[in-house]
């Protein structure tokens, strides 16, 4: 536990690393509703999106002149929109150039991070996309962050095991975002302790 955040034990010893030349970002079109949000990201979502409005297809542009930009699914829970009963309406598809020098092609985007990254808004996407496969759950007064094993990101495990990288590592930049720099250097204190006292091996977590 970490102030008043419980970190499941996967997110310190799963290995996890996106390969979106491998799985063409899937996680955006596939699974039975959209990403969680608030109340405040939606209406995020609906200050930028006339400029994002380019970028999605006429179906999604006419899901959400319908139903608006999220709803409530079947377990209470606000969500982002979908089309086809499983695409969220933000994605978008083209070619990604990647670190290694390769490129992903046709590759399912965030429109709202898009944008974002091209200087258009100010605000990245919603915090539960940012931290998959992270998946944070109210407990009373306390947050709970569990690891959530999808087989659409196999790939991801793959990779994310071949270069030895944890969840939380891999996750650095969006745990930072959600909890603060401060909040962060403290799990890393916390990983380090428990590797000096043998709860967790003492290798390259």
């Amino acid at each position: 536990m970490v102030d008043d955040v419980i970190v499941h034990l996967d997110v310190v010893t799963e290995y996890f690393c996106c390969d979106l030349e491998a799985c063409k970002g899937r996680c955006c079109i596939e699974g039975d509703a959209g990403a969680p949000v608030t109340m405040e990201e939606v209406a995020e979502i609906e200050n930028v999106l006339d400029t994002v409005w380019p970028q999605l297809s006429a179906s999604a542009q006419a899901e959400i002149d319908k139903n608006g930009v999220s709803y409530v699914d079947e377990e209470g829970d606000l969500v982002t929109s979908i089309v086809n009963g499983k695409d969220c309406v933000f994605t978008c598809y083209r070619d990604l150039p990647l670190s290694n020098g390769r490129t992903a092609h046709n590759c399912c985007l965030c429109a709202l991070e898009s944008a974002f990254r091209a200087g258009k808004t100010r605000w990245p996407k919603p915090i539960s996309c940012y931290l998959y496969p992270i998946r944070e759950k109210k407990l009373g007064s306390l947050v709970g962050l569990n690891y959530h094993r999808w087989d659409v990101c196999r790939e991801a495990v793959e990779l994310g095991t071949r270069l030895k990288m944890p969840v939380y590592k891999f996750l650095r930049d969006p745990l930072i975002r959600r909890f603060g720099a401060e909040w962060y250097a403290k799990l890393e204190e916390t990983v380090e302790e428990m590797k000096r006292q043998g709860v967790l091996p003492d290798n390259s977590l």
